[in-house]
């Protein structure tokens, strides 16, 4: 992971933020290469790993070994959350994120996620945990707290910062708020100035105009993107670009993007095996295509087909020759 952070070392970093069902490995892999900074697993739920179910460990193992990748675990017993990231640091985990941001019923229900910004005491205590157990750096992914009357976002940072975490990103809403409304940049300022390390800013960044009015109301050292990024992995690459101050590279086009497809196409096919790869692998499909002005036809019938030489057959035929993408609106 980036940013100049004891261990985590890059400039001005542009992470790929962790969701679930979508930034596994393949897609991960895809943001890497198109120059993201770093990139998050999946949320991995630490009982589950170490009660050994194969779902959860799947995940994990995913992370591990792989340079600029965190391991992102959930809980809410630090016996669990010690003993989760003791493991996936021994099997090569080079950081390990935790969660106080889903805003997930199934996890706030158990007391996971951003339902931990509603107790900053018991947060503290799986931080102690965590940052006690392993030597890998350890950040947190958080929101600004769970509803509009708890903002505390930058008391359990600072909290954090003490206890040796190592990086901050903030998603700028409330867990009440879900993913409605805008996200409030400015007030991920006031996790920033409560405390010295670096904060990332998080939520509706999906464009190079948005990472720079993000920084500027923020005053935050880098920017995670999630929704923005998909079916368009290189936005990571651009806005990293936009920031330094290059030109940033082009969009993918043509026969270069239906190779870039077809390559995550087949490696998830690799990863999940035929039947379930398959269907993971459509809605991936699903949003680069959405992104090319008449694909629609084209897409319709990707979205039925079960043969994978088909599927890639039928990316040939429609993007060697397909126009430009749609880019977003900054």
């Amino acid at each position: 992971m980036p940013v100049d952070a004891g261990r985590i070392d890059v400039g001005l970093p542009v992470f790929l933020a962790p969701m679930a069902g979508i930034s596994d490995l393949p897609f991960r892999s895809v943001a890497l290469q198109s120059g993201a900074s770093g990139v998050v697993s999946e949320m991995v739920a630490s009982e589950e790993v170490m009660r050994a179910q194969p779902e959860a460990r799947a995940r994990a193992e995913l992370g591990f070994g792989v340079g600029r990748t965190a391991v992102q675990i959930a809980g809410r017993e630090a016996r669990w959350m010690a003993e989760a990231a003791r493991w996936c640091a021994g099997q090569g985990a080079r950081t390990i994120d935790i969660n106080f941001g889903c805003p997930a019923k199934k996890v706030t229900n158990g007391l996971s996620g951003s339902a931990l910004m509603r107790d900053p005491d018991h947060a503290l205590r799986l931080i102690d945990a965590v940052t006690a157990a392993v030597d890998v750096p350890v950040t947190v992914k958080m929101r600004l707290g769970w509803d509009g009357a708890q903002l505390n976002a930058p008391e359990i940072a600072a909290r954090a910062e003490q206890a040796g975490v190592q990086m901050i990103v903030v998603h700028g809403r409330t867990r009440c708020q879900f993913y409605a409304g805008r996200a409030d940049w400015a007030a991920i300022r006031q996790v920033k100035q409560a405390v010295g390390i670096p904060v990332i800013a998080n939520g509706d960044i999906k464009s190079p105009a948005h990472a720079r009015r993000a920084l500027e109301l923020s005053g935050a050292d880098g920017v995670m993107v999630g929704r923005g990024a998909r079916g368009r992995p290189w936005l990571l690459g651009q806005i990293a670009a936009t920031l330094a101050g290059r030109r940033p590279p082009k969009s993918p086009e043509g026969r270069a993007l239906r190779e870039l497809i077809s390559a995550q196409y087949e490696a998830t096919l690799s990863l999940y095996g035929r039947p379930l790869g398959v269907r993971v692998a459509r809605k991936h499909l699903g949003w680069y295509l959405d992104r090319i002005p008449g694909m629609a036809p084209a897409r319709a019938q990707m979205m039925r087909l079960d043969d994978p030489r088909q599927v890639l057959a039928l990316l040939r035929d429609a993007l060697d020759e397909a126009p430009p993408l749609v880019e977003a609106a900054a």
